[in-house]
C-alpha cells in the first residue's frame, strides 16, 4: 500500500502558499528547500512545511489537492492553524 501526501508550504513570513501532492514528502521537501526545480517555490522561496495530510489513493490525494487550491486563503489558514497554530516548519527536524 502506498502513501500519498497533500502538503502546504509557505515562505518565511507566511504570506505565500503552495499546495502540492507527492508520494515521498521528505524527498520532495529536499527539492523545494534546495531549489532543485525551477518554478514557483524557488522563485518565491516557499519551502516551509506548515501542513500535510496523507491518503492511500493517488486519485484521492490529487482530488484533495485541487479542493484545497480552490479554497480562499482564510480557510487554508484555519486548516494550517488547526494542527500548527504557530506556523512552525514541520520539517525542521528532518535531515534534508
Amino acid at each position: 500500500m502506498n502513501t500519498y501526501y497533500v502538503y502546504i508550504l509557505t515562505n518565511w513570513n507566511n504570506r505565500v502558499m503552495y499546495i502540492g501532492v507527492t508520494n515521498n514528502l521528505q524527498h520532495r521537501l529536499q527539492h523545494h528547500k534546495h531549489g532543485i526545480y525551477e518554478g514557483f517555490t524557488k522563485q518565491y522561496h516557499v519551502h516551509k512545511l506548515v501542513y500535510y495530510e496523507t491518503a492511500s489513493d493517488v486519485k484521492a490525494a490529487i482530488q484533495r489537492e485541487k479542493q484545497l487550491k480552490g479554497w480562499r486563503r482564510e480557510r487554508k489558514n484555519l486548516l494550517v492553524e488547526s494542527v500548527n497554530p504557530h506556523w512552525l516548519d514541520l520539517s525542521s527536524e528532518w535531515e534534508l
